[in-house]
């Protein structure tokens, strides 16, 4: 009898504390690293293409600046919604074009300028995308 009040006290204790040790905004804490990652590749990668390289590791960091500030503004305004996941097909997709504007910086350039105009577009698409988590939060 009292080994199993004991059981079911550390049972409930392990549910609360799974419960309370949720990530603080999962798929923004992901982003970042993907970022982050993307960066030291960038910086570990010949510096021989024309700027290119440069202006991404600009941008990166621009983009890693963004979600830090997205974090903190969730963190600020959106305390109803804790529980709730952080938006994350908008978070994929975001992730998804990172990941995609790190391959295209990875390929050879010679691409005849079709390599760096993908590059551009998805640095709109990156930014439309960022806006869009914003005014839906």
């Amino acid at each position: 009898m009292k080994h199993t009040n004991i059981l079911s006290m550390l049972a409930i204790i392990l549910l609360v504390v799974s419960v309370s040790a949720r990530p603080d905004q999962p798929n923004m804490q992901s982003a970042r690293t993907n970022l982050q990652n993307a960066k030291a590749n960038l910086i570990a990668a010949s510096p021989n293409k024309r700027g290119h390289r440069a202006k991404a590791i600009t941008l990166v960091n621009e983009a890693i600046a963004e979600v830090n500030r997205g974090i903190a503004f969730d963190r600020r305004h959106n305390h109803a919604l804790k529980a709730l996941p952080d938006q994350p097909h908008m978070q994929a997709a975001l992730e998804f074009l990172r990941n995609a504007k790190s391959d295209l910086e990875r390929a050879t350039s010679d691409k005849g300028g079709h390599r760096v105009n993908a590059i551009k577009l998805v640095d709109q698409a990156i930014d439309e995308t960022k806006k869009g988590i914003e005014a839906g939060e």
